[in-house]
C-alpha cells in the first residue's frame, strides 16, 4: 500500500525545515540545497522528495537542471491550521501580562 505522506509529518522533521527556510528566499537545485547540509546528497534528495510529495515543494526544469521552490498556497494550509493555536496563545500571554502587570 503507498501512503502519501502528511505535511505535518514532513515539516516535523528539523532537515526538512531548514530546506523550507532555505527555499524561502529562492527557488534552489538539489545540488544547492544539499550544499547546505552536512549529510549526504542522496539524504537531502530523500527529504526534497519528501516536501515534494506532500506538495510543499514545487519544482521547473530549466535545460537540465531542476529547481525546487515553495509552494505557497500549500505553506497557506500550514499557516491557516496553525493560527488559530497562535491566537489562543497569544490571548492567554496578553491575559498573563495583564494579571502580574496588576500585582506589581
Amino acid at each position: 500500500m503507498n501512503l502519501r505522506r502528511d505535511v505535518f509529518q514532513a515539516i516535523a522533521d528539523p532537515t526538512r525545515r531548514a530546506i523550507l527556510l532555505l527555499l524561502a528566499s529562492q527557488s534552489m537545485t538539489a545540488g544547492a540545497i544539499a550544499a547546505s547540509f552536512d549529510s549526504a546528497r542522496s539524504t537531502v534528495s530523500k527529504h526534497i522528495h519528501i516536501l515534494a510529495e506532500c506538495d510543499l515543494l514545487q519544482h521547473d526544469q530549466q535545460g537540465r537542471e531542476i529547481y525546487y521552490r515553495l509552494n505557497p498556497e500549500k505553506m497557506k494550509e500550514v499557516l491557516d491550521f496553525v493560527e488559530p493555536f497562535r491566537q489562543m496563545w497569544e490571548e492567554r500571554f496578553d491575559k498573563l501580562e495583564s494579571i502580574l502587570k496588576k500585582r506589581l
